[in-house]
């Protein structure tokens, strides 16, 4: 069946991609239920910047899926950014490279920035089967297995990333790579990556996330986040 499949897949992908930043060095974030593995100064102060800049000029109020929208649910703003333009590209090469994934399973890399007072509220990366958008993703890819998170700066107050369920909670960082596993080892959704994006209090917070899929990621469908 296609579960049973889909999910010994997922669970080699995560057991390749454990073993490679592990190697690398990572320093794993241990006692939160799931795998959360961070990179201090994964990027330079000028490519935080160029991204910085980037998002600024392309940002569009961030969506959620048809279906499952709620009023301040999400209330930053977002961009897909063009992996032909040269510096995007270079990040996107070198997660992968980290994470030894195939970047054809890989989405677009993505801005956000949030301004005083923005918020996402707490959310899976993983994508629920019970919602209508499901079908669509599942062919379009499947399910996200690992996420990876860029901070680009420090805001004035707030913003952190917060994991209810695990107990951990992260202070933006600039340039630090966060990257966790939204499946279980026997490759099922990982209810503790459940997280947020708390408000910020003061200044602006930027980052770029980097979503993997099960399967090559055909670049449409009903992508929203």
């Amino acid at each position: 069946m296609y579960q049973d499949q889909a999910s010994k897949n997922r669970a080699t992908i995560g057991k390749d991609v454990r073993r490679r930043v592990r190697k690398f060095g990572a320093e794993q974030i241990i006692g939160g239920g799931f795998e959360l593995f961070a990179i201090p100064d994964f990027l330079s102060p000028n490519e935080c910047a160029g991204l910085i800049a980037l998002i600024d000029h392309n940002a569009r109020p961030s969506t959620l899926y048809a279906g499952t929208e709620v009023d301040g649910f999400r209330t930053s703003f977002s961009c897909d950014l063009n992996p032909a333009d040269p510096l995007v590209a270079a990040i996107e090469t070198r997660i992968s490279a980290l994470t030894g994934i195939d970047p054809r399973y890989g989405e677009a890399l993505q801005g956000q920035r949030y301004a005083p007072g923005q918020q996402f509220k707490p959310h899976h990366d993983f994508f629920h089967v019970s919602e209508p958008y499901w079908e669509a993703e599942r062919l379009n890819g499947g399910q996200r297995t690992w996420t990876g998170m860029i901070y680009l700066n420090q805001p004035e107050g707030g913003g952190e990333t917060n994991f209810p369920k695990a107990g951990l909670c992260l202070s933006p960082e600039p340039a630090m790579l966060v990257l966790w596993n939204n499946m279980k080892d026997d490759g099922s959704p990982q209810d503790n990556s459940i997280h947020e994006g708390c408000a910020v209090v003061g200044g602006a917070k930027y980052i770029v996330t980097k979503w993997y899929r099960e399967r090559f990621w055909g670049r449409g469908g009903a992508h929203a986040r």
